[in-house]
């Protein structure tokens, strides 16, 4: 399973945004780029903000390069907008679908604890993040997991909106995917848009 294993909040720097989901992120503090020459004023060209939105949504959904061109080159060949395919792709993750449903604290805990097998889909246990559901499948927790401290602990302090295109029961820790999710369901605040340019290029 390849992942990211670099400084975390370099990337929430240079996006300006934070990121990796840490309370204790530093971009408030310090809201300009990493680097000797990060206060510095740099010039921002059309191919700066589109790399920049593209590297946001990458580090959001923790996808390297090559499989994020992978579910790039997948959205522009299915029916529709391609952005809008490129966003539903990635929030059909099974690791994105435990941690929208607040099951999990962030995305990579979720990740982690799919990782390790502590999740099932349609009652079969599943342990690749990048497991795309699909409406009507379900989405539970394993018997032996049911008790994980992480997973009581993300449901005892959980704050978020649960969209409208899951059902979630956190008593009995399984998560219903009614339907593919719309645009306007979903909260990223990316835009898109720039992502398709860069790779049209």
């Amino acid at each position: 399973m390849a992942r990211y294993t670099g400084p975390r909040h370099k990337a929430c720097r240079r996006a300006r945004v934070p990121l990796c989901q840490s309370k204790k992120c530093p971009v408030d503090r310090r809201p300009y780029p990493p680097g000797d020459h990060g206060r510095g004023r740099i010039r921002e060209s059309d191919y700066l903000v589109q790399l920049r939105e593209k590297q946001k949504l990458r580090t959001m959904y923790g996808v390297l390069e090559r499989q994020f061109r992978r579910y790039y080159e997948l959205a522009s060949r299915q029916p529709g907008i391609t952005g809008d395919n490129l966003l539903r792709l990635l929030e059909t993750r099974l690791d994105n679908v435990v941690w929208r449903s607040g099951l999990v604290a962030t995305r990579p805990q979720a990740r982690q604890l799919v990782n390790h097998g502590h999740f099932a889909v349609n009652g079969k246990k599943v342990d690749i993040p990048s497991y795309r559901v699909t409406p009507g499948d379900v989405v539970t927790v394993k018997e032996s997991s049911t008790d994980l401290l992480a997973i009581q602990h993300s449901i005892d302090t959980f704050g978020r909106l649960i969209p409208d295109w899951l059902e979630v029961s956190h008593g009995d820790r399984q998560v219903v995917v009614r339907d593919f999710p719309r645009r306007d369901q979903i909260d990223t605040a990316i835009n898109e848009q720039l992502v398709v340019e860069l790779y049209s290029k």
